[in-house]
């Protein structure tokens, strides 16, 4: 029977689509040439031709078919057995057979004979669309599949595909020997193989064989279709089909978490070093080397591999992905460089300033990942000059452009690496998110990174052509209006954004991989979508101390001063349309209890915007930032680090404003340090003369000397890893620096002359007593404290003459006592700052210590 045919008829009474069978003498004409043909020649070459429906058996019995049948205009007539069908057949009809059931005897006589076959599904269809009977040149039962074109891969037995594929016709499918971009599924029996590949790296659905059976058992339904999401996700072939996987190098939390997915998306998991696995999934950041040989045919994969192939829903190909032995680690730089072989002081110390200058040079390197997406950031126009003379405004001024430039970078990350390729058509699989969700995760992000882009490039100018009178509050004063109209919307909703991508990472295992995928990547410091859109909730408020910041180091007399008043005053506005119902009582509470318990706590340690994070008890090692052996409390806030020690002797109590009768202060305040100053967090190794160390690396923004800090933690509650991840984190938030895990640095404690050794020993306790003894004994005789009474004393004295002594003018020796009291005063006067010089708090120190020394000799 001829598959592409045309009719023509005078009578309009056809019900074929498009076709219909030619006599013999005219098959080799085209449609055009009989188009043009006159109707009486087509009428002595061609007998008219009608169609006519044959309902066989049981289907001469169904009402619906028989109505169906008269509202499409289509004559008919009932058969009960194929032997009627000769006393029906006449050239002037074209016959089309409808049967119940493809799968009886009188269906194979009709398939046989190259009868034109229909089911009764396919008459419902038409007389529902007001369509003519479909022309097919195979039996058609239904047209579930059609439009589909299917290929078939790696089916052993004949038989079965043979079933298959006759399915698919019945219900209007295509099927292509070999596979290519027509093809719209393809049926998989197994998950090797070309046309697999080809079809994952297309995208193209693979299919199971269940999803044709399944079909046919719903060939009766109306308007089915078997491409329906709905119904093709439940046979598609999961990504880890036929695969059994063993994991290496991941928490027991994660690999528990990976071993649940790894069932969930059709695959099994083993032990480490079972033979049956197919894969091992590697972390490769933590393995440097395998505890085995691996076999030939054991695939050897990074972990990408696996959450790649559950985001794009298909098994992804290994060659991608293959884990290989790791070189030696970039972090391992120049802190294991040094091996002391020599008791020499001098070249210890020389070693360890050059070692604290080679650390000190790598944290000047840029602040963020070179991988910034280059559609959203411009290249800097010059590097930033430095002036012959660096002023503190100069350093706040510097410190605000590269907090700005990275803040801006991260922006760009989270918009070009999580949300454009969530908002991009034709996503591998599917959608990972709906369009609703999506907006509600990310809100005004790409309205905020617009704002701050204009913000850096004025900032950059300014900085590139810097002079001391530019002004620095016009820029935030120009687009004050933009920031109120922006930032708002997107930190109200911040908890709702938040929850959002709970919700749907636990609910949608393709998002949870696609956040495992780009979490893991660089431009992410390995930090998680949720901590990288919290950023915008955390920049309004480190801005405005760095504007008062800035403020403090502008002279009166220069105009940004007022300026910057102003500026301020507009973030404090943008600062009020943000809800004031996310502040966290309970954070402030913690506060005041840390105001009480430290002696001499600087006041503005309160503020809206601070919250305490963890509490550390540690012994200090070295000279700084008190003597080695004293016990010293470390306070991490969200955005500062204030350092206490036990004090020595404690009095009295404390009544709060509340009435409430508190404990004496028990510790004793040292210094408020910003997390800005910290420039490295050194782990120092465990060894036997060490434990439980580390040490902080510290640098003022005025200041060019470098201090190292060095502590022993004393608590087994928090473990020391935990601590620096902690510490680091939040030292990054606060200079909006993404990549937290660059500023720990592995050191020997040999390098930087640390050791824990004897710490608790009662000879140490004794040398550190005899050493506070000495110091009182150095005070009570040194020339250089002056006794309190004897300081008030003069004075008043000093006060009270003006200047002179019994109407006498004063003598050299009388002006230097004179003027060394009044800088004594002068010192005394002065209230602790808050946030303090540390280098030059050092230098005091030191030189006092220096003193005392000299006295005692």
């Amino acid at each position: 029977m001829a598959e592409n045919s045309v009719l023509t008829s005078t009578t309009g009474r056809t019900s074929l689509a498009d076709s219909s069978i030619f006599d013999s003498k005219v098959t080799e004409i085209s449609k055009e040439n009989l188009l043009i043909e006159s109707t009486s020649y087509v009428e002595e070459e061609m007998p008219q031709i009608e169609t006519r429906v044959i309902l066989v058996q049981e289907a001469g019995k169904q009402e619906e078919l028989i109505k169906a049948l008269k509202d499409i205009k289509v004559g008919f007539v009932k058969m009960e057995s194929v032997e009627e069908f000769e006393g029906l057949d006449s050239p002037e009809f074209e016959n089309v057979f409808v049967v119940m059931d493809f799968q009886d005897s009188v269906f194979n006589d009709l398939y046989k004979a190259d009868c034109r076959v229909i089911g009764p599904p396919i008459v419902l269809n038409c007389s529902q669309k007001g369509e003519p009977l479909p022309f097919s040149c195979r039996p058609l039962y239904c047209t579930s599949m059609m439009n589909l074109v299917l290929c078939f891969t790696g089916f052993r037995k004949k038989e079965e595909l043979v079933r298959l594929v006759t399915l698919v016709h019945h219900m209007g499918g295509v099927i292509r020997k070999d596979f290519n971009s027509k093809v719209t599924h393809l049926v998989a029996n197994c998950t090797q193989g070309e046309k697999f590949r080809v079809a994952v790296s297309l995208g193209t659905p693979i299919m199971k064989p269940e999803w044709i059976y399944k079909a046919w058992e719903r060939r009766n339904e109306q308007d089915f279709c078997a491409a329906v999401d709905d119904f093709r996700n439940e046979f598609k072939v999961p990504p880890f089909q036929d695969c059994i996987l063993s994991f290496l190098g991941f928490s027991d939390e994660e690999k528990t978490n990976m071993e649940e997915m790894t069932e969930m998306q059709g695959g099994k998991y083993l032990p480490l070093g079972d033979e049956r696995c197919t894969h091992l999934v590697v972390e490769e950041n933590i393995v440097k080397d395998l505890p085995f040989e691996p076999s030939k045919k054991l695939y050897v994969v990074k972990q990408e591999w696996f959450w790649g192939s559950i985001q794009m829903d298909a098994r992804a190909g290994e060659t991608m992905y293959l884990y290989e032995k790791a070189n030696t680690p970039e972090l391992k730089k120049s802190v294991s460089m040094l091996s002391l072989n020599t008791p020499n002081s001098n070249r210890k110390r020389r070693r360890l300033k050059e070692t604290l200058a080679q650390l000190s040079r790598e944290t000047d390197v840029s602040p963020f990942p070179p991988h910034t997406p280059k559609s959203c950031t411009k290249s800097s126009k010059n590097s930033t000059p430095v002036p012959s003379k660096q002023s503190a405004r100069w350093q706040v001024a510097k410190e605000l452009y590269q907090t700005e430039s990275n803040y801006v970078n991260i922006l760009a990350t989270i918009i070009q690496l999580f949300q454009v390729p969530l908002e991009e058509e034709g996503q591998c699989g599917g959608r990972i998110l709906a369009p609703e969700e999506i907006k509600t995760i990310f809100g005004s992000i790409p309205d905020i990174f617009d704002v701050h882009t204009k913000i850096k490039d004025d900032l950059e100018d300014l900085i590139v052509n810097w002079d001391e009178s530019k002004s620095i509050g016009d820029i935030f004063l120009k687009y004050s209006k933009d920031l109120v109209k922006t930032y708002p919307p997107f930190v109200n909703f911040f908890e709702m954004s938040k929850e959002t991508i709970i919700k749907c990472e636990k609910q949608k295992p393709r998002f949870h991989a696609f956040l495992k995928i780009n979490q893991a990547k660089p431009e992410c410091g390995r930090q998680s979508l949720v901590e990288l859109l919290i950023r915008p909730v955390q920049r309004l408020p480190s801005v405005a101390l760095l504007l008062n910041d800035l403020k403090k180091h502008t002279a009166d007399e220069n105009p940004d001063k007022s300026t910057l008043e102003k500026a301020i005053g507009s973030l404090k506005e943008v600062m009020m349309h943000i809800n004031e119902d996310k502040r966290k009582t309970e954070a402030q509470k913690q506060i005041f209890d840390v105001v009480y318990e430290v002696d001499g706590c600087p006041a503005n340690l309160l503020s809206s915007h601070r919250s305490l994070i963890q509490r550390v008890e540690t012994i200090s090692l070295g000279e700084h930032p008190c003597d080695r052996g004293e016990q010293v409390t470390l306070f991490l806030f969200n955005d500062c680090l204030e350092i206490a020690r036990k004090r020595h002797k404690v009095i009295g109590t404390f009544r709060s404003p509340h009435g409430q009768t508190r404990p004496p202060a028990s510790l004793k305040h040292i210094h408020l340090m910003p997390l800005s100053q910290i420039k490295k967090v050194l782990d120092i190794r465990e060894t036997e003369d060490c434990h439980n160390a580390f040490a902080l690396l510290v640098r003022p923004p005025t200041e060019q000397a470098n201090v190292l800090l060095s502590f022993q933690m004393t608590s087994d509650e928090l473990p020391k890893e935990n601590w620096l991840k902690m510490l680091c984190r939040h030292v990054a938030n606060t200079i909006c620096k993404a990549d937290a895990e660059n500023l720990i640095y592995t050191a020997d404690p040999e390098s930087f002359e640390v050791n824990t050794k004897d710490m608790d020993s009662t000879l140490s306790r004794a040398s550190r007593a005899i050493k506070k003894t000495s110091k009182k004994v150095t005070r009570a005789f040194s020339f250089s404290k002056t006794p309190k009474r004897a300081l008030r004393r003069a004075l008043m004295t000093s006060h009270g003459s003006h200047g002179s002594v019994e109407g006498r003018s004063p003598s050299s020796n009388d002006k230097h006592i004179m003027s060394r009291l009044s800088s004594t005063s002068s010192l005394a006067g002065i209230p602790s700052p808050s946030l303090v010089s540390l280098p030059s708090f050092f230098e005091r120190r030191s030189h006092t210590l220096s003193r005392s020394t000299t006295h005692l000799i």
